[in-house]
């Protein structure tokens, strides 16, 4: 119990204050879309600029968005999880994309949420594609230009 601790608090700055924000923005994320709407709080993730890319410091936004949602006070579903992993990216200036696949079983339209980066999936393994087809393209609502 104590070993997890002491490795988080051994943190760098940075990710520290990723961690800090992932622990807020899950649940930021879940009212923001029941409040706003999905539509709206992609509008708002749109404004942060981006200026490149970095497989290793969204690995690493990708890692802490876990430990918060496994030690936080709130764990999130997939769509407040990947909102809250876009906003970490954008933050840091990385590129993401929003994906939702969808799949029919026994009846039941299930979905499922996750961010790509640089193509991949992010956080979701690469047999999502299998059980959860996406939809054509990555979710953006109209009018809004990811930069």
């Amino acid at each position: 119990m104590l070993r997890p601790v002491r490795r988080l608090l051994s943190l760098p700055l940075i990710e520290d204050w990723l961690l800090f924000q992932a622990l807020i923005g899950l649940p930021l994320a879940a009212a923001g879309v029941r409040l706003l709407g999905l539509k709206r709080v992609l509008s708002l993730l749109a404004r942060l600029p981006t200026r490149g890319t970095s497989d290793t410091r969204a690995a690493r936004a990708r890692y802490l968005l876990g430990v918060a949602a496994t030690h936080g006070l709130y764990r999130g579903n997939c769509l407040s999880q990947s909102l809250t992993l876009l906003w970490l990216l954008r933050s840091q200036g990385l590129t993401g994309e929003l994906r939702i696949g969808v799949r029919k079983e026994a009846g039941r339209l299930l979905a499922h949420a996750w961010v790509e980066h640089r193509g991949q999936p992010l956080n979701a393994g690469p047999q999502i594609y299998r059980i959860f087809p996406p939809f054509d393209r990555a979710i953006v609502p109209a009018g809004v230009r990811w930069s």
